[in-house]
């Protein structure tokens, strides 16, 4: 039998998961224009990323209760307000965020919000599936994005140009970020340290790969499911 203060703590984390996302888009459009738009959106990325840390502390994680989907799903909409493909005249008023996006590609915050939802909607109550899929997303790929362009010498192209130094750091970032969260909450893990650092290898691999596959803005999308999908394997399909 659900309490009322389990009710009530779990739609107090809705409200702050609201607020915190608010809040950063809100950041993210007024950061000093002279900011690269590029970093803009990694700054989005990264700290709308930080949301699988909230996760783990939802107890409702079960449809009709999925509140970990109810905070995802919303931003579906938001963000495609903001893209080129709004069905309704909005841009005005979001017109910041629209902004941002057009630095990139143009649908990828879209993509992002929904990876994050598809994961929440499947992996709620695995909450260590949702960290597989979405760090090496938030913190590989911009760090990667981040190192490319300023330390990217040694440059390759199969869809789009891509550097050997950018690849390395997403590697590195998405090994690092997934095993420390993992370790971080490792009372939700039921499975080894062993077990969980051969993961956390596997996915920075499949990651960097699937990044350095992908054409340019689809990899908000791959990347996430494709290294939730990893991770799950790995771990034998706990």
């Amino acid at each position: 039998m659900v309490s009322n203060t389990e009710t009530i703590t779990n739609l107090v984390l809705l409200t702050l998961c609201y607020l915190y996302i608010i809040a950063i888009i809100i950041i993210a459009v007024r950061i000093d224009a002279k900011f690269p738009k590029n970093l803009k959106r990694k700054f989005l990325h990264i700290m709308i990323g930080n949301f699988v840390y909230i996760i783990p502390f939802f107890t409702f994680t079960s449809f009709p209760a999925n509140f970990p989907f109810f905070v995802a799903s919303p931003f579906i909409l938001l963000t495609l307000l903001a893209s080129p493909a709004s069905p309704i005249n909005l841009k005005k008023e979001i017109s910041g965020l629209a902004d941002i996006t057009t630095g990139g590609h143009q649908f990828g915050l879209v993509l992002y919000a929904i990876s994050y939802t598809v994961l929440a909607f499947f992996f709620s109550a695995k909450p260590y599936v949702i960290i597989a899929g979405i760090l090496p997303m938030a913190f590989g790929d911009a760090t990667a994005s981040i190192v490319g362009q300023k330390m990217g010498r040694h440059q390759f192209k199969i869809f789009s140009k891509k550097s050997i130094e950018g690849t390395t750091a997403m590697f590195t970032i998405t090994f690092v970020s997934v095993t420390f969260s993992l370790l971080l909450f490792a009372y939700l893990c039921p499975f080894s340290t062993s077990t969980l650092l051969l993961a956390s290898l596997g996915v920075a691999t499949i990651a960097t790969a699937t990044e350095a596959l992908t054409p340019k803005g689809i990899d908000n999308l791959t990347v996430p499911l494709i290294s939730a999908l990893a991770f799950l394997f790995l771990i034998g399909g706990i």
